[in-house]
């Protein structure tokens, strides 16, 4: 029961909808293009990240200084249908589709530069 309301609580949110809808559609992401994606901060893609790691919906590795994030292998089948379904018509979902492409054509680490990244509670470029 409890990995079922862990599910359940993860999906209770468009952003980590969002982010299941395109890792069912790419291999896997590193977190800056899922933050280029989104267009949030770092923090808080990772705590989006976490919430789905928690409820075993996405798998994570790490490879030198990115952290990559995809589908688990125990991806529930019935969801993934589900998802597939009901979010086939959604104007967010199919922006996404399209933004992803251009996200994926930056190497991991360059989409990072243009985002804002969190430092002592304000927002700042990386750049500076």
């Amino acid at each position: 029961m409890q990995q079922t309301l862990s599910i359940t609580k993860s999906l209770a949110d468009s952003t980590r909808i969002r982010v299941l809808a395109v890792l069912m559609e790419q291999e896997e992401l590193c977190v800056c293009q899922i933050t280029a994606l989104l267009h949030l901060a770092t923090a808080t893609v990772s705590r989006h990240m976490s919430i789905l790691h928690g409820a075993g919906l996405v798998q994570s590795r790490k490879e030198g200084q990115w952290v990559y994030y995809r589908l688990s292998d125990t991806f529930p089948p019935l969801l993934r249908a589900w998802l597939t379904e009901s979010l086939s018509q959604s104007p967010q979902v199919a922006a996404d589709r399209t933004e992803v492409l251009q996200v994926l054509s930056c190497t991991p680490g360059s989409p990072c530069r243009s985002q804002p990244e969190q430092r002592h509670g304000t927002v700042k470029p990386i750049d500076e």
